[in-house]
């Protein structure tokens, strides 16, 4: 297994699926990720506007080069319906040499 630093997987999530398609498809279609997997529906216990609140919700979960994360955050806060959505971002520490450079070149903006 290849040690990365230069990768990172993102999550967000969403009020339902088509939501949550929306946004993954938003993302790959402009080359902030190379790929986004939607899964739920998910239960998402937060504290908001000062009361415990209980939330069916979906997963967005993306996987970009490093290099490309404040466009993708950049991104998922334009066009993300929430307040404030949940964008949390993971560095990978080891994979795939070939799925990870298939990621960098799917992230590369279009010359």
């Amino acid at each position: 297994m290849e040690r990365d630093a230069g990768h990172v997987r993102v999550e967000t999530t969403a009020a339902d699926r088509k939501g949550a398609e929306e946004l993954a498809r938003s993302v790959v279609e402009h080359r902030l990720a190379a790929c986004a997997q939607v899964s739920g529906p998910i239960t998402s216990f937060f504290r908001w506007e000062e009361a415990v609140q209980a939330e069916e919700e979906w997963t967005v979960v993306m996987k970009t080069a490093a290099d490309r994360l404040d466009a993708l955050t950049a991104h998922l806060n334009e066009v993300h319906p929430y307040d404030v959505p949940e964008i949390v971002a993971v560095p990978v520490q080891g994979g795939s040499a070939d799925y990870l450079e298939w990621v960098t070149d799917e992230t590369r903006p279009v010359r």
